[in-house]
Parts: structure tokens; C-alpha cells; sequence
């Protein structure tokens, strides 16, 4: 590729195919880049990282960040999908991103995510077993949004008989439609308009839940959130279904496209495979090998709060910065044989979860889930095959997944 009076643009399709060698050139070349599009990119470890955790870069103001894409006269918040995004908490500063993050985080404990790890196993080989007696071959549709989505209700408290499945395949594709606001990037009129009716739909099934939660409390996630609603410092209802699909929708969208690039990897690389058949135990520093090698969350934006200095360039006030954190998780300053897909322990851990205030509250869910799952795929289906070579891509930049992977589990 040509890299003559390159700028970066998220839409570019040989970045989509391919987004590694741009990765390497700019790490390499040009560390601090800015974009003609209006913002700044950084790709190596040190500079990603300084930007999520530090005090200095924050979400700054949320109108003008989404104008950068479209105009100053758009008006962002008429659009329903945009506004749920202002609400989302990772979009925010504190204060309101501190209570907000620790009322969820509160009720998302890692002893309630510990507890869950017998149920996740049951719904692991379900989603196995469900594939394979059905001759299933696309795992990203019959299994990597099945299982998170299925997880997550669980979570949450959402029974099989509340939520079938002719109506969670509806919420996945809500979800789809609607986390496309996350892009960095002006949506068609089409797209804007199909992810505010989709985040009404999204807001409208939760909302139903939560009533039916207060109604009839049950030991799920669901009511402990609606049950901080009767605290002093509480959720508001908008708070509450804004964070309740976002932790749906982190799910369906992160989790299930882990799964989905483990797979494609362990199928491409043979020898790594063979590792995990022979020893399951792998399953914890594979799933952080599939985090780091192939992340499924490319990068995250901030502004600068204050002037501040990243390499040789000044970021102004106001600035927003993109850390690409799947560049800063193959930086070779940073990580031994970056390029390596090598499921052996590393000391090093990547940025996919980011850091500082914003760190996923998930984190540990997700690594539970890959974890699991992939003991559970080779102990129970150790000749499982991948078909790498009819892989398809989604065509999008900051969820980076598969949309259909060809899978024969025996």
C-alpha cells in the first residue's frame, strides 16, 4: 500500500480488509498522526495507554464530538440513537460518568460474575451441542451471538419464556443497527434513521422488564439495578435502560466478535490449535492472546481537556484523539513477537478493555465467557475445523468481527 500523503480514514476498505499495515506504518512513521478528517491518531503502547487512563483526556463535549462528523449545525441530540450515546456512561466525565459507573459496577460485581461461571458452562455446551445436532456451519450467527446474548439474559434475569428466540434475534439486529452511532465516522440518513427507531424499540422492551422487575423482584442484575432506583443516589429511568442496553449490547457486540475471531484464528493458525486440544488449561491466556492479537474493539476516542503533548505533536484543548488500541496491542516496544499469534502466557496484557476511569465493566465477564467456551470446545469437540479461506468481514471499523464463518465441529 502507498502511504504517500496518507490521512486516516476509518472507512478505507483496504483499512477494513486489512486495517495491520497501516497499523505498522503509522507506529512506525508516524505515531502521532493527524487525520484530514479532524482528529489525532496514535498507535503505539505508551501513547494509547497515556491517553485512555490519563486524568488530562476525557470525553470533553459531546455535541461538538459528533458534529466533527457531520457539520456544526447538526442537530445531534433530536436524534434518539445520539442521545442514548450522551447517556451512556464511558461517554462521560465525571461526576456523572463516577456515579453513574459505580452504580452499575455496584450491582455487575465480580462475586456475582464468579457465581455465574456453572450457568455459563451450561450455556456454552448448549450452544455446542445446539450447533452441532443441527448440522449448524455459520458459527458467527448459530453461536457467537447466541452465547453472549443468552449469558447476558441470564445476567439479567431474562427467562427463555419472557424472551424467545424469534425476539432476541430481533434485539441482536436492534442492537447491530443502533451501536453503529459508536462508528467514527457522518451516518447516511438511512442508517441514522433505522438506529433511532431501533434504540425506541431497545428502550421500549426494557423499560417492559424493569416494570415487571419492581413488580416482582427476582436475584438478577436487573432488579439489583432498579432496586439502586430506591437508593438516595439513584439511577434515573433513563439512566437505567441507557445502561442496561449497553451492557445487552456490549455482549452481543464485543464478546460475540471475540468468539468469533478466536475461532477464525485458532483455525488459521494449526500448531496453536493443537496446543489447546492437548492442554484446555490454555483457555485463560488464549482468550487474552485472541484479545490482544485480534481485538474486537480497534479503538476508542478522547479529548484533550487541557493542552497537552503526545511525542513531538501539541494536542489543543478541545482535540479529540483516537488511541487505536488493536495498533497499541502489537507494538513491539511493548510485546514480544507482536505478530505472533501464540497462546503461551504473557506477561504483558492488551488495551483491548482500555483503562483509567473508563476501564470495561465487563472485562471479566467477557474473558469468563472466552475462557469457558473455549475449554468446552476442545474438550468436547477436539476436531473441529475451520474454513478460513470463505471467511467474510463485516465491513465496519470499530467492532471488528466476522459476519460468517464456516465451522464443522466433527
Amino acid at each position: 500500500m502507498d502511504f504517500t500523503n496518507y490521512s486516516f480514514d476509518p472507512g478505507d476498505p483496504n483499512l477494513l480488509r486489512d486495517p495491520y499495515p497501516t497499523y505498522s506504518h503509522l507506529r512506525e512513521n508516524d505515531p502521532v498522526h493527524w487525520s484530514k478528517l479532524g482528529f489525532w491518531v496514535v498507535t503505539g503502547y505508551e501513547d494509547s495507554r497515556n491517553t485512555l487512563v490519563g486524568k488530562q483526556f476525557g470525553q470533553g463535549d459531546f455535541v461538538k464530538n459528533i458534529q466533527l462528523f457531520y457539520n456544526e449545525n447538526f442537530d445531534v441530540m433530536s436524534h434518539p440513537s445520539y442521545a442514548w450515546l450522551s447517556r451512556v456512561f464511558v461517554m462521560q466525565d465525571p461526576p456523572a460518568h463516577t456515579r453513574v459507573r459505580n452504580l452499575v459496577a455496584g450491582a455487575l460485581s465480580l462475586k456475582r460474575i464468579r457465581a455465574m461461571e456453572p450457568r455459563i458452562r451450561q450455556l456454552a455446551v448448549r450452544a455446542l451441542d445446539e450447533f452441532d445436532s443441527s448440522g449448524g456451519c455459520n458459527f458467527i450467527a448459530d453461536i457467537a451471538y447466541q452465547f453472549p446474548t443468552r449469558v447476558t439474559c441470564q445476567m439479567l434475569g431474562m427467562s427463555d419464556e419472557e424472551y424467545p428466540p424469534d425476539l432476541l434475534l430481533k434485539m441482536n439486529q436492534a442492537i447491530a443497527d443502533s451501536f453503529i452511532v459508536f462508528e467514527t465516522r457522518a451516518l447516511a440518513d438511512a442508517e441514522l434513521a433505522k438506529a433511532d427507531d431501533q434504540i425506541c424499540f431497545l428502550t421500549d422492551i426494557f423499560d417492559k422488564l424493569f416494570a415487571r422487575r419492581r413488580a416482582r423482584p427476582a436475584d438478577d442484575l436487573t432488579t439489583a439495578l432498579v432496586s439502586s432506583q430506591d437508593q438516595g443516589d439513584s439511577l434515573s429511568t433513563e439512566e437505567l435502560s441507557t445502561s442496561v442496553i449497553g451492557l445487552f449490547g456490549a455482549g452481543f457486540e464485543t464478546t460475540a466478535h471475540m468468539l468469533g475471531n478466536g475461532m477464525y484464528l485458532l483455525g488459521k493458525y494449526p500448531a496453536q490449535r493443537r496446543r489447546l486440544v492437548d492442554d484446555p488449561g490454555l483457555a485463560v491466556p488464549a482468550t487474552e492472546e485472541i484479545l490482544r492479537f485480534e481485538s474486537s474493539l480497534q479503538a476508542s476516542y478522547r479529548t484533550a481537556l487541557s493542552e497537552q503533548q503526545i511525542g513531538a505533536q501539541t494536542i489543543m484543548p478541545g482535540q479529540r484523539v483516537l488511541a487505536i488500541v488493536a495498533a497499541a496491542n502489537r507494538d513491539a516496544a511493548y510485546f514480544s513477537n507482536p505478530d505472533v499469534f501464540d497462546i503461551s502466557p504473557r506477561e504483558q496484557k492488551p488495551l483491548t478493555f482500555g483503562g483509567g476511569i473508563h476501564y470495561c465493566v465487563g472485562a471479566e465477564l467477557a474473558r469468563l465467557e472466552g475462557k469457558v467456551f473455549f475449554e468446552e470446545l476442545v474438550k468436547r469437540y477436539p476436531d473441529f475445523t475451520v474454513d478460513t479461506e470463505s471467511a467474510r468481514l463485516r465491513p465496519a471499523f470499530l467492532f471488528r468481527g466476522f459476519e460468517s464463518l464456516n465451522v464443522q465441529l466433527r
